[in-house]
């Protein structure tokens, strides 16, 4: 019983220590929070700090902000920032608008008719094709993109005009040459299936996202039409050469392998790319 005696009155003062040790650290804390009456004082004290931090920053005119738009006297300017994701926006339609609203597609659809007709598999390469398309559309479009840039585009970028009356007066000179080159019966077509009026004679009375499809379907057709009419002269050559070898009896021998040469020699002798190129062009016109 003594043991036992002992060891409680051990195990007790150890208690006591310890408790008396907390009760030690726990003052300094006490009293260096004397100044503040509560808990709330601190709370808000805190919440007020950090509420005028913030009002300093958004009212400061911080140089290294990134993204903003500034209405300065009312013409409605873009900064920095958001011009650059506007132009890339613009930059990325560009393939686009150069394939399906300016006379490259017919160009470029001719060009592979001859290639095609001629029999050359690979020259002139596609590189070449595409590179003479895109100066003979640059060539053909000049006009247009001179007037949208004088029209449009500088009064936009001086303040003149806002983005919505830049865009819609940009886009008439391109109306008008898409019109120019859009058949009637495909826009009337476009139209019906739209469950839209027109008389037939109005372009102003043609949407653009009617206008736009009427304008491919036509150049498709065209320039089919122009394919068709370069084939002509080689099938007469292929359909020459074929029966002679028949006759010949070399029925084994390819009529293409022969009939090829004597394409490419009445191609260059007639000068078939001018002839090509330039009446392609003067098509436009």
């Amino acid at each position: 019983m003594k043991n036992h005696s002992v060891s409680f009155k051990i195990v007790f003062t150890l208690c006591l220590l310890a408790l008396a040790g907390i009760l030690l650290y726990m003052t300094p804390i006490k009293a260096k929070a004397s100044g503040l009456d509560n808990v709330d004082d601190l709370t808000d004290s805190i919440t007020s700090a950090i509420t005028n931090d913030l009002e300093d920053e958004l009212n400061a005119d911080s140089p290294n902000s990134t993204f903003s738009v500034n209405f300065e006297s009312g013409n409605g300017e873009l900064n920095g920032s958001l011009r650059i994701l506007l132009i890339l926006t613009f930059i990325s339609f560009i393939p686009a608008m150069l394939i399906m609203l300016t006379s490259f597609t017919r160009i470029i659809i001719v060009l592979h008719f001859t290639r095609t007709a001629l029999g050359t598999q690979t020259a002139p390469p596609n590189q070449v094709l595409i590179g003479l398309a895109i100066f003979l559309t640059i060539f053909i479009m000049a006009p247009i993109f001179t007037r949208i840039n004088e029209e449009a585009i500088k009064p936009f970028d001086a303040g003149e005009l806002d983005a919505k009356e830049a865009l819609e007066i940009g886009m008439v000179p391109l109306r008008e040459f898409m019109y120019g080159q859009t058949q009637a019966r495909d826009v009337a077509t476009f139209m019906e299936i739209a469950n839209l009026e027109w008389d037939g004679s109005d372009p102003e009375a043609v949407p653009t996202t009617v206008l736009i499809p009427s304008f491919v379907l036509s150049e498709l057709r065209t320039s089919f039409i122009i394919g068709f009419m370069i084939y002509i002269p080689f099938i007469v050559i292929d359909m020459v050469v074929s029966s002679i070898l028949m006759s010949m009896g070399m029925m084994m021998l390819p009529p293409t392998t022969i009939s090829m040469p004597f394409k490419i020699l009445l191609f260059v002798l007639a000068d078939g790319w001018n002839l090509v190129i330039v009446n392609l062009v003067k098509s436009f016109y």
